[in-house]
């Protein structure tokens, strides 16, 4: 069974860091794009980031531009968000999600439906 589990969230201040992880088992996605997306209340989940399956590309929402970092590490099937300069308005139930198909493309990463797996989601909370 795959299961994807997301780590690291909390309750922060305006302007501190978070690192959220996401630990995939039951298969690998070395060859497999991921990406994280949130959900804030009362409105719709979007996408935050997105990573090709070798890290090569990488592509952010424009919210989120400049001060998130989304990596991967193939060897431990794993995909990361770093966090930087938290807002409020970045309050959300944050989701990682990773993809069936092999080798996606870059302009696909932003897109729901590229994502096949789902996290059960982590709460990222943020004060002013």
């Amino acid at each position: 069974q795959v299961q994807l589990v997301e780590s690291g969230g909390g309750l922060v201040q305006a302007g501190a860091s978070l690192r959220l992880s996401c630990a995939a088992s039951g298969r690998t996605f070395s060859r497999n794009s991921m990406g994280w997306f949130r959900q804030a209340p009362g409105k719709e989940r979007e996408f935050v980031a997105g990573i090709t399956w070798n890290g090569g590309d990488t592509v952010y929402a424009d919210a989120v531009k400049g001060r998130f970092t989304i990596s991967r590490d193939n060897a431990k099937n794993t995909v990361s968000l770093q966090m930087n300069s938290l807002k409020p308005e970045d309050t959300a139930v944050y989701f990682c999600a990773a993809s069936s198909s092999f080798f996606g493309l870059f302009g696909t990463l932003g897109r729901v439906s590229t994502y096949d797996y789902w996290g059960q989601g982590i709460q990222v909370t943020v004060s002013s």
